[in-house]
């Protein structure tokens, strides 16, 4: 008997083939399955290819799956989900194939999974976007930050980016110092007044949170601006993490650091943990080493309980 367990994120989708014992028995990659920019017949569609692709490779039975968990970009509301899953069910009825039992999740549902598979813990997210998911003793779910990029992102690379432009924008309009952050900016994108500025950001779409980088490279070499965008950023990140002690009552909270700009050893990362060791010296950070696919097979497995 087996379990089937899919991450599916905005680049590409990662399925895991496991048996009762945990052992991955193969793992397969898809497209994109962000399926509020697809749509759900298209995700559908890559998720039934990408499964079929799996048992090519390592032939079952579906009646074999006990369970099939599906974590995804965009099924963080239940609507949303049950959406999807609705459509992943058509596809496979139209081959005749049903499942025992199959689940749609949030990707950072499964994530938190992977991270603390059975016991209590947090995962804090910062890479785009920024939020927090916790599960308490009880195994209830708690949520921190997550508002998106207009009222939230605390710590993200999007607000770290818009910080970073503004410096800018007050540089060109002589109302903020020079600094580095500036000739980083103009030396990558080519903005060196107000209204090539002014075009890119309302009118080309630009993509805020690609100056995220560039703003902790002039970190990196010193500069007095990004290392205080850098340090209030982080700071903020801590804040999500106190609020999650309080939502969960635990002091001596384990959390684990996710996304692109945390889960990695860098200036900013490291910023972020010791302020974590200052302020809260009773939080744990651990380190994740599985993959937020085989959260999803964790789920699973906690769904239906493998036989004997």
């Amino acid at each position: 008997m087996y379990y089937l367990g899919i991450d599916g994120g905005g680049t590409k989708t990662h399925c895991i083939l496991a048996n009762q014992d945990e052992k991955i028995l193969y793992e397969g990659f898809g497209g994109n399955s962000n399926f509020l920019m697809q749509g759900v017949d298209t995700v559908s569609e890559t998720i039934y290819s990408l499964v079929e692709s799996v048992r090519s490779a390592f032939p079952f039975n579906y009646p074999e799956i006990l369970s099939f968990v599906i974590g995804t970009t965009g099924a963080g509301r239940e609507n949303d989900a049950n959406r999807l899953r609705e459509a992943v069910i058509s596809k496979f009825s139209k081959h005749y194939i049903s499942f025992n039992d199959f689940f749609v999740v949030s990707d950072a549902r499964i994530a938190l999974e992977a991270a603390f598979p059975g016991t209590p813990g947090a995962i804090l997210i910062a890479g785009t976007g920024s939020i927090m998911f916790g599960k308490d003793t009880s195994g209830n779910i708690h949520r921190v930050g997550g508002f998106g990029r207009f009222i939230g992102d605390e710590g993200s690379g999007s607000m770290i980016g818009r910080k970073g432009l503004i410096a800018l924008a007050r540089e060109l309009d002589g109302r903020g110092e020079k600094t580095l952050i500036s000739e980083l900016i103009r030396e990558k994108f080519n903005i060196s007044d107000i209204q090539k500025l002014i075009t890119e950001i309302y009118s080309n779409n630009f993509e805020i949170a690609s100056v995220a980088p560039l703003v902790l490279e002039a970190a990196s070499k010193g500069d007095t601006k990004a290392l205080q965008i850098v340090n209030d950023e982080a700071a903020e990140l801590v804040s999500h993490i106190q609020a999650m002690q309080k939502m969960q009552n635990d002091e001596n909270l384990k959390i684990a650091l996710i996304g692109g700009l945390i889960a990695n050893e860098t200036l900013y990362s490291n910023i972020l943990k010791e302020k974590i060791k200052k302020f809260l010296p009773t939080v744990e950070v651990i380190n994740n080493d599985n993959s937020p696919a085989m959260g999803a097979i964790f789920m699973a497995m906690q769904r239906v309980k493998p036989k004997s």
